[in-house]
């Protein structure tokens, strides 16, 4: 008897091959790996492609070590690839040594600065702040916009909704951008500048990656969808004061404040109900004779 023919596997047709990267871990690398050559072939926004790859190295080689020590298994390359890229991106020095201090900054507080066992900074974004603060003096933070190259921003745009979209987290981007533009309007009535200059920070390759990694990093943004559209419309508004006062980190310091402080409310939110919903289901004990 012939055994029964097996249907030779069909390839994955064009969309659904599209579907899985897009899901995948791997789609975010890939995007900011996109930002990163897009925007240094265009406006030259890096140091030095060596200066880049040490930071990635040191993020994924300190992701690697800590994990297995803190959580006793070899963690994902992803989300440690993601910071040492946004470091390179974001970081302006002439040293490489700041290169490696920030990326090590960024992924020691994610095992370091931890509360209730969840850690409460974007790592990228701590780290590029704590050089700020500490290191001012050698180091500084990229401010460059995409100038008229609209067909660059265009496509990091739509890729970059396509993906948070399909993350469920569009609705943060959008919560964000929505305020920005909005608050941009009441900045430049205020100081008399022209609208278009106060809105075109948001056309940069810093913003890129804020608003598409950072702020919508879902393990250091609240958990209800309104919380995290409320926490976002915050960042604008503090963003927008610091911008007043000529910050040109604003938006990296606004999140840098207001994430943590929304992740201790959300959770001593939740230690209050876990309080009162005991003594709500115990209710009066029955007084004995």
């Amino acid at each position: 008897m012939n055994s029964p023919a097996v249907a030779a596997p069909h390839a994955a047709p064009p969309q659904a091959l599209w579907k899985r990267v897009l899901d995948s871990r791997f789609a975010p690398p890939v995007f900011i790996t996109l930002i990163l050559l897009v925007g240094n072939l265009s406006f030259g926004i890096l140091e030095s492609y060596q200066k880049t790859l040490l930071a990635i190295v040191t993020s994924i080689t300190d992701e690697l070590i800590l994990g297995r020590i803190f959580l006793k298994k070899w963690p994902h390359p992803a989300s440690a690839y993601i910071t040492g890229i946004s470091v390179g991106i974001l970081l302006r020095s002439p040293a490489y040594w700041t290169y490696a201090l920030c990326a090590a900054l960024s992924i020691t507080s994610k095992y370091a600065l931890r509360f209730r066992n969840r850690h409460i900074w974007n790592p990228s974004n701590f780290g590029i702040c704590a050089m700020l603060f500490l290191a001012s003096d050698s180091v500084a933070g990229l401010s460059i916009q995409w100038g008229n190259n609209f067909a660059s921003l265009i496509v990091i745009w739509v890729l970059g909704s396509i993906i948070v979209w399909r993350a469920r987290r569009f609705h943060i981007t959008a919560a964000y951008v929505a305020s920005f533009i909005a608050l941009s309007f009441l900045r430049a009535w205020i100081t008399g500048d022209p609208w278009q200059s106060e809105v075109s920070p948001i056309t940069g390759p810093m913003y890129q990656l804020f608003i598409f990694f950072m702020i919508t990093d879902p393990k250091t943004t609240v958990r209800t969808r309104t919380g995290q559209c409320i926490v976002a419309v915050a960042i604008a508004v503090v963003e927008f004061f610091m911008r007043l006062g000529s910050s040109i980190y604003a938006p990296l310091y606004a999140l840098f404040w207001v994430g943590p402080a929304a992740l201790f409310i959300e959770m001593w939110l939740d230690s209050r109900r876990v309080r009162t919903i005991p003594a709500a289901v115990s209710g009066p004990q029955p007084a004995h004779p």
